[in-house]
């Protein structure tokens, strides 16, 4: 058995700030075609999709939060204090107990009661442009639709829709390295400024409760668990940071895919029967969370390599997604073998949203695919980094 600190292994640069785009997966295709590890200065990178999967549900490994904070010298200020309380971070008794208090709020059946408001807000969205024939998809669409479903979804007033956008991009950057060593005042910012939002809305849910994720909440506590008002906003920041940036990112990481897939997005308009099936592919072929983090608590046998405890690895949902399928580079929404994706983690830490994540992304797909014939792109996309969220920072498109 050979020890990984002893293994001769490809390196990753993946601390590159021009990683993205056509650069980004041919490096990880290169990468993955020579091991299904790599180093880099931070981690060693996991490519293929059983020992990921391993990695991700193993009960030897947990998310390093709290590693990450002390690497960055995060000891004091608001996000200091999110990051100790953040469920992520969290594992055992305390993250089984937080995530029973929130789960039945997001079944598919609770999600599911959400689509007709999501449709409501696509219907509003469109409204200015549809005539137009073009748009910055981005800016006018993908932005603010997850943003006011959030909303709703949390009993806030829609017209703070922008604001909880704007502190869940800025809070979710806690995980992009990068932006943590340039602006870790900004994000320190947004913490303070969400707090100091959420405390008087979760007062006024004591008094008037309502349907919304926060009244669930406090009726939790006031039933005999001992939700804190410290757990019960932390739990609606984490619900806000893992449910708007990414789905607005994976909602432009499709609308680019089918704008460069035309004959696929024609196949969507005729046959929306297929749109379950199409947020599955893309999410399986663009996932927005490319790699996920995990650190040993004991030494660890994966495919005769032995990581010690402390080791810190990055799956990578880019390449496992594709690893064992037939044709994976294809974009191809007919494909049903994509059902063990990566995108959205595995194991205890699998993403709490999901089912809101993917109402969100069918009701789009099914609403835009007949009312933007002929999607084509319209200019360059502007795309975003991958060392945390890959998302799509401008997106011109034109139909008709």
């Amino acid at each position: 058995m050979a020890l990984v600190t002893e293994l001769e292994l490809p390196e990753f640069d993946f601390l590159d700030p021009t990683l993205s785009g056509d650069r980004y997966h041919d490096t990880v295709r290169d990468l993955a075609a020579r091991n299904w590890l790599a180093r880099s200065e931070i981690a060693y990178f996991v490519f293929d999709r059983e020992a990921g999967e391993l990695f991700l549900r193993t009960r030897s490994a947990r998310f390093p939060g709290m590693e990450i904070a002390e690497m960055f010298g995060i000891t004091e200020g608001p996000l200091a204090e999110e990051m100790k309380r953040n469920i992520l971070h969290l594992d055992g008794a305390d993250h089984r107990r937080l995530r029973q208090l929130v789960n039945p709020f997001f079944t598919p059946r609770a999600a599911d009661r959400w689509r007709p408001t999501m449709r409501t807000f696509l219907d509003q969205l469109w409204a200015p442009f549809a005539d137009r024939g073009e748009c910055e998809v981005v800016e006018d669409l993908c932005k603010p639709y997850p943003s006011l479903t959030i909303a709703t979804v949390m009993g806030a007033p829609l017209t703070d829709a922008p604001k909880l956008h704007e502190w869940s991009n800025w809070i979710q950057k806690q995980f992009d390295a990068p932006t943590l060593t340039t602006q870790r005042e900004r994000i320190d910012q947004a913490v303070a400024e969400f707090y100091d939002w959420v405390g008087p809305l979760i007062e006024g849910r004591r008094a008037t409760p309502g349907e919304d994720l926060i009244s669930h909440l406090i009726e939790a506590e006031e039933e005999g668990d001992r939700l804190s008002d410290v757990e019960c906003r932390n739990l609606v920041l984490n619900v806000l940071v893992g449910g708007v940036d990414t789905t607005q990112s994976q909602l432009a990481q499709a609308l680019l895919l089918f704008a460069r897939h035309p004959d696929q997005w024609e196949l969507l308009a005729r046959e929306p029967e297929r749109v379950p099936a199409a947020v599955m592919e893309v999410v399986r072929h663009e996932p927005i969370t490319p790699f996920t983090a995990r650190i040993l608590r004991e030494d660890l046998e994966v495919k005769d390599v032995m990581f010690p405890a402390g080791t810190i690895v990055m799956v990578a949902a880019v390449t496992a997604n594709r690893d064992g399928i037939a044709d994976g580079e294809a974009f191809d929404i007919t494909r049903t073998d994509d059902e063990r994706v990566l995108t959205f983690g595995a194991g205890p830490h699998y993403c709490l949203g999901v089912n809101l994540a993917r109402a969100e992304l069918e009701e789009a797909l099914t609403f835009l695919a007949p009312r933007m014939p002929n999607l084509e792109l319209a200019g360059e996309p502007a795309l975003e980094g991958v060392h945390g969220i890959y998302g799509v920072e401008r997106l011109p498109v034109r139909w008709g």
